[in-house]
């Protein structure tokens, strides 16, 4: 993994910006994990949304919001394959520049995700919207957890924003009020509960 030197790749980051080109008038943004509950921008409107082709995963190690360089915790991306639902959120045109600003202070500066337009079911609408899929060819990418190691670092990560149970939590919750169960983070979320209590005992 990266060292704190060269955490934040600022010039990436600046690349990524000035290359991203946005579509003219509003601009939708999918949701799939933290955004749903803390967005960073202004909108005006909240859809349900379903991406098909990718699928939410624990697969970026977090050294800051969820997680320090000691004892890192890991937060979602989108990897190929499946499908995912989420949220989707309108930003109308006259906030879009200042909403993708703050969309690459969020989640651009360490470089660990890739922005992609891609198209989402808004309830048998589709759209065009902005996501953050994983950069399979990041340092921070975590390929090659097993459903028991994942479990493992959540327990125990902890960063600026709490615990990394927390974050996994607060996705469980907002996804259920969209009537979505995702079998395998209900299964992660019971795992880590139980390793939590372990080491409480």
């Amino acid at each position: 993994m990266r060292t704190l030197a060269t955490d934040f790749d600022t010039d990436a980051a600046r690349r990524a910006r000035a290359a991203f080109v946005a579509p003219r008038g509003a601009l939708w943004v999918f949701a799939y994990g933290s955004l749903m509950w803390d967005p960073c921008f202004a909108h005006d409107r909240t859809r349900s949304a379903l991406l098909r082709g990718y699928h939410r995963a624990f697969c970026i190690y977090s050294m800051r919001h969820r997680g320090t360089y000691k004892q890192p915790g890991l937060v979602l991306g989108l990897n190929r394959g499946g499908s995912c639902r989420g949220l989707a959120f309108r930003i109308p045109e006259k906030k879009v520049e200042g909403a993708l600003d703050a969309l690459w202070a969020r989640e651009m500066l360490r470089a660990a995700y890739v922005p992609r337009l891609l198209r989402v079911d808004l309830g048998g609408v589709m759209a065009q919207a902005l996501t953050f899929v994983a950069n399979t060819g990041h340092a921070y990418y975590a390929d090659d957890l097993t459903h028991e190691d994942t479990a493992q670092v959540i327990a125990r990560g902890r960063g600026q924003r709490g615990p990394n149970l927390d974050y996994l939590y607060n996705t469980l919750q907002h996804l259920a009020e969209l009537g979505v169960r995702d079998h395998g983070l209900s299964k992660l979320h019971q795992r880590t509960l139980e390793l939590r209590a372990d080491r409480s005992d």
